[in-house]
Formats: C-alpha cells, sequence, structure tokens
C-alpha cells in the first residue's frame, strides 16, 4: 500500500484530502507545515508528496526545491494541489520540481489519477 505524504494547511482540505486518498487504498501521513515535512519525509519514506503552494512559513514551491536538491529525495514524485490556477503558477511549480498540477476544487477521480500517474 502506498504511502502518502499530504501537506495542507486548511484543515478541511486535509481532511477532504486524505478521506479520498484512504478510500482509494493509500497510507496516509499529513502535517499542516512544510518544515515538518521534510522531518516526516526522511521519518516516514513515503512514496508520493502532495502540497499545497499557499502556507505560513516555507510554502510549497520552497518546499519541492528542497526536495529536489536532496539526492536521497530527489526523484520523490510531488503532486501540487493548489487554488492558484493561472498558467504562469503551473508552469512554475513545474519549474521548481512539481510532476503533477491539480487545481482546487478537485474531484476524488481527479486527485486519484494525478496521484496514479506518478506511482
Amino acid at each position: 500500500m502506498p504511502k502518502v505524504l499530504v501537506i495542507e494547511d486548511t484543515a478541511s482540505e486535509m481532511e477532504l484530502i486524505s478521506d479520498y486518498l484512504r478510500d482509494s487504498g493509500y497510507t496516509v501521513i499529513g502535517t499542516t507545515d512544510a518544515k515538518d515535512a521534510l522531518g516526516k519525509i526522511n521519518q516516514h519514506k513515503p512514496n508520493i508528496i502532495i502540497t499545497d503552494l499557499v502556507m505560513p512559513g516555507m510554502n510549497g514551491l520552497e518546499l519541492c526545491r528542497s526536495i529536489r536538491k536532496n539526492p536521497e529525495t530527489q526523484n520523490l514524485p510531488i503532486v501540487v494541489c493548489t487554488s492558484k490556477d493561472q498558467d504562469l503558477d503551473r508552469m512554475w511549480a513545474m519549474k521548481q520540481g512539481a510532476d503533477v498540477y491539480v487545481t482546487k476544487p478537485f474531484s476524488k477521480e481527479q486527485l486519484v489519477r494525478a496521484i496514479r500517474s506518478v506511482e
């Protein structure tokens, strides 16, 4: 069962994403903080990362760069799940290391399809 680390600072979004993933057979590890996520990556060794972009402290783009700079995590698939829906936002996230870009609101099918595309 693949492990997914979800980084989302809005409780309702975290719950929704986690429910969708658990219903689809994934193990979910969650955190509301990108800096905390870096520790959880080392501790839990997730198969996939799902991150929001807009968060206090370290944002999702900074998290993507940190993951890509580390030789131990540089190949870890990253799915960005954000309300930022402009082409420039998408392009910038992909340049920072995102593999897939999903905009909110999203359906369970869209989220699961995005994850399966990087498994």
